[in-house]
């Protein structure tokens, strides 16, 4: 496979391909809030901030994964409390609203915050995932950040060894207690790079 081409997001006819992405990713996580499948894809594809991604892509235009990032002004997954009504009804939008809101995470000024990294199965093994971390390593030094922050879940040791790999360093972790039951994970880490030329 050729070196993926990276270009800042995708047009409204890419948006239930980066959504079903988004879910094979990060479903397992998120099925017991978020389910059923069919609702949770159609309120992904609608809430997706293509402002607030970075694609990479064949040589034919084709996604083969994509990189989030998450600012004062939006994520690439931005959904609030009344597209989750839309999507689930009052009670139903309520409650996961509440326990999607208990994962969030805020913005700070000094490090650029990566909301969410996935590829494609076909291109996994292929340096995809590596292209979209030196493409958005490089969107934090455009953006002056001196540094790149992620968290990676505990079951996910796929992605820490390539975070590792690629320099990010572990600064602590915090356990999700009675909520891993709901999530299905017990603890995530923030990782931080150094984006110092």
């Amino acid at each position: 496979m050729k070196a993926p081409v990276i270009q800042p997001g995708f047009d409204a006819t890419e948006r239930p391909v980066v959504a079903r992405l988004y879910w094979e990713a990060f479903g397992p996580k998120l099925s017991r809030v978020m389910g059923p499948e069919a609702k949770a894809l159609a309120l992904i594809e609608a809430v997706l901030d293509p402002t607030h991604g970075l694609c990479a892509r064949d040589a034919g235009g084709a996604v083969l994964g994509v990189v989030g990032f998450k600012t004062a002004k939006g994520a690439l997954v931005d959904g609030g409390w009344a597209d989750m009504r839309r999507a689930y009804g009052l009670w139903g939008g309520a409650w996961r609203a509440l326990a999607i809101s208990l994962l969030e995470r805020d913005t700070d000024n000094q490090r650029f915050l990566m909301d969410g990294i996935f590829v494609t199965a076909k291109a996994r093994g292929y340096g995809v995932g590596t292209a979209l971390l030196h493409a958005i390593a490089d969107e934090g030094r455009t953006r002056g950040y001196g540094k790149l922050r992620l968290d990676v879940i505990d079951t996910n040791l796929r992605a820490r060894v390539l975070y590792e790999r690629f320099g990010f360093v572990a600064t602590n972790t915090q356990n999700l207690g009675f909520l891993r039951h709901l999530f299905g994970f017990s603890s995530a880490t923030t990782m931080v790079l150094d984006l110092a030329p």
